[in-house]
């Protein structure tokens, strides 16, 4: 963010206000090219319109408690996050809703520290890194690395690699609307393999029923 033009507390301020890594990295660019605000909005939205199917999918787990608190539980929302909790609870099961919520702001709070730290020092000491390391890619290998254990079923393979074709394809669309039809198609895919497959209720060799 600083390399867009932001003071070194402008884009901590922002680190703090803005949780959202993917958003930041859209709109840095845009404000540095004074774009008008109405783009920057809707490429923010555009960006973040998975959450709202994250959200969702939450939502039974999260429904028992204030609004407040779920507003609080939606600022701490990440990818990361949202992966182990559903891979941790898969299903739903009475008398757990306390440890839902526990267990889902205990990894989200250890996750926006980390998140603050790391953002915090690159901003101050990330000039003296070497672009050599390309750490830039160290949040892909991340998210790689939990999903990919996820991956059981035939549904969720197709799954994955439908959004994966998806997102590679639309990465040239403006506004990083390939990240939202990968969403979409990958969604969708996954949906119909489970519908109309064979192999749906089929474990993948090595995975877990």
């Amino acid at each position: 963010m600083v390399n867009y033009g932001l003071a070194a507390w402008q884009a901590v301020l922002m680190s703090f206000l803005v949780y959202a890594g993917s958003l930041q990295l859209t709109v840095a660019p845009l404000m540095a090219l004074n774009a008008p605000l109405w783009v920057i909005f809707f490429a923010a939205m555009i960006v973040n319109l998975r959450f709202i199917i994250f959200g969702a999918s939450l939502y039974p787990y999260f429904r028992h408690f204030s609004v407040v608190r779920r507003i609080v539980a939606g600022y701490f929302l990440t990818d990361v996050g949202f992966v182990l909790f559903m891979n941790r609870f898969r299903q739903q099961r009475v008398g757990r809703i306390g440890m839902y919520y526990g267990y889902y702001m205990s990894g989200s709070v250890l996750l926006w520290l980390v998140w603050q730290v790391s953002t915090v020092l690159g901003i101050y000491v990330g000039s003296y890194i070497p672009g050599s390391w390309s750490l830039e890619y160290a949040g892909v290998f991340t998210l790689l690395a939990i999903v990919i254990p996820m991956v059981r079923t035939h549904p969720m393979l197709v799954t994955v690699v439908a959004a994966a074709v998806a997102s590679w394809v639309g990465q040239q669309l403006p506004f990083r609307l390939g990240l939202f039809v990968a969403i979409i198609v990958g969604v969708a895919a996954g949906v119909l393999a489970e519908k109309y497959g064979k192999h749906g209720s089929k474990t993948i060799k090595g995975g877990v029923k």
